[in-house]
């Protein structure tokens, strides 16, 4: 069944069962995808939970849901004061190839433009290449690579930088 436009929906803000809700889609879609075992969960919940705890209104997430069901996310979270990280994107397999991913990585760059981040960036796997198809639409560029053995793999992380323009923006 493919999910109309209607029955979905982007907010942000956070509602009770939206943070185990968040870490169990990344738990299950990156473990049934990609063979990542129980410690994936603790890596996104440890610091989704300090997300969820302060109020900072440089900071958002956003929650994609489906007939009231979580089936997505992203948030900017503050690094520095000029420095934002996008981080725990991620659709259901049932809400991708909508172009929903763009529209998310869209507006959180937007935001970070209005908040007065100088530059974001973020950390991904170099196998993943439908989000970096993504990130290199919007103009972010391999800055570190890291091959190491993480959640049960042997992965390369990459930190991907995009310095922003405010006047031109992408």
């Amino acid at each position: 069944m493919n999910p109309t436009v209607s029955e979905i929906e982007i907010r942000n803000d956070l509602r009770p069962g939206d943070l185990g809700a968040i870490v169990r889609l990344h738990g299950e879609c990156y473990g049934a995808e990609y063979g990542f075992d129980h410690t994936f969960e603790p890596y996104v919940a440890a610091p989704l939970a300090e997300f969820a705890l302060r109020t900072d209104q440089r900071e958002r997430i956003w929650i994609v849901t489906r007939s009231g069901q979580v089936e997505g996310s992203l948030a900017i979270v503050a690094a520095s004061a000029r420095e934002a990280q996008l981080r725990w994107l991620l659709l259901a397999p049932a809400l991708r190839g909508r172009g929903l991913g763009r529209q998310l990585v869209g507006e959180a760059l937007a935001f970070c433009r209005r908040s007065g981040y100088a530059s974001v960036f973020l950390w991904t796997l170099a196998h993943l290449e439908k989000a970096l198809d993504v990130y290199r639409h919007f103009g972010f560029q391999v800055d570190q690579r890291c091959p190491r053995r993480i959640w049960g793999q042997k992965l390369t992380e990459e930190r991907h930088v995009l310095e922003l323009n405010p006047a031109n923006p992408p």
